[in-house]
């Protein structure tokens, strides 16, 4: 009751780094007392166990070469993980824009659970005309495979979308992961560069949640360590300390990481898990990874990471 209190206190003054802080200590606390769990509800929940995390791990990492298992520190070793696959990692990941050279339409925007006390998710699309029953239509004969001949048009991937949007809008579908290159004008030289951001992606589990967390850490073209507020650049506005906290990595000594906040993700797993269910189709646990990686990018619309096995809805 203490820390709560603690919480709302500084929730309420707006000192929203320092709720970051308390909520994150609390939560380490949460998860060292949480037991591992055992058996499966992924299916009921949207939740994964450890074992089922590795398996989703060695499914990526089959499909999307560019991600690779990683020990981590000696001293940081989770004993209900294999040793050598601890958590996932894929190194050099371009970013070649900020988020806010991308289109921007207010009045769309909605917040969806409004009741929530963390403030909700942000849906950047909800006004915008879209046939509610396309995902219904169209999930019943949803696959795992490469892309034949079919491509996305760049205006496709313009905008950040939420992550339950993608349940909702139907589009948990095929992308081609192709890198648009950008070029930004360098003062009053006349000069263009290339801006070539690039981050390191990570995928943990968490024991506390029973999902994956995503983290990344970003360099300039310099390949120097970016600065918190340089990353913040690079992840939606809407997300931007509040979805996405800096917090010290799980397996990895060093300055703390951007991390996308876990406590979500069950439930949109689960959102997505029943209206495949409804459609007739059925969803694998080894799948989880490639879609978790489909709708985090909401989230982190310009960073291009790898997630090139696509869908056929």
């Amino acid at each position: 009751k203490l820390i709560n209190c603690l919480i709302h206190f500084y929730k309420s003054l707006g000192m929203q780094n320092i709720y970051n802080s308390v909520k994150s200590g609390g939560l380490k606390v949460a998860e060292f007392l949480t037991p591992v769990l055992k058996e499966s509800k992924f299916q009921e929940t949207g939740v994964i166990t450890p074992e089922e995390f590795v398996a989703a791990g060695d499914h990526l990492v089959h499909h999307c070469p560019s991600w690779q298992w990683a020990a981590g520190s000696s001293d940081c070793v989770r004993d209900y993980l294999p040793a050598d696959k601890q958590f996932l990692i894929t190194r050099n990941v371009p970013c070649y824009k900020r988020c806010k050279q991308m289109e921007y339409r207010g009045e769309l925007e909605k917040v969806l659970d409004s009741e929530d006390p963390e403030g909700g998710w942000v849906d950047t699309h909800h006004f915008q005309e879209s046939d509610p029953t396309a995902l219904a239509n169209t999930v019943k004969d949803m696959v795992l495979e490469e892309a034949v001949g079919e491509s996305q048009s760049d205006s496709d991937a313009e905008e950040a979308i939420d992550m339950e949007d993608f349940v909702e809008s139907g589009m948990l579908e095929e992308d081609t992961a192709a890198v648009e290159t950008v070029q930004e004008e360098q003062g009053s030289s006349g000069g263009e560069i290339l801006s070539t951001r690039t981050y390191d992606l990570n995928i943990t589990y968490d024991k506390f949640y029973q999902t994956p967390r995503l983290w990344l850490f970003g360099y300039s073209e310099s390949r120097s360590a970016l600065s918190v507020d340089q990353m913040y650049e690079d992840f939606s506005a809407d997300h931007a300390n509040k979805t996405i906290t800096m917090e010290a990595h799980p397996h990895l000594p060093g300055p703390p990481q951007a991390s996308v906040h876990p406590c979500k993700h069950a439930s949109t797993m689960k959102k997505l898990l029943d209206q495949i269910a409804e459609g007739g189709g059925e969803l694998g646990v080894h799948q989880y990874l490639i879609i978790f990686l489909k709708f985090v990018q909401a989230i982190i619309p310009t960073i291009e990471y790898d997630f090139t096995q696509n869908f056929s809805l």
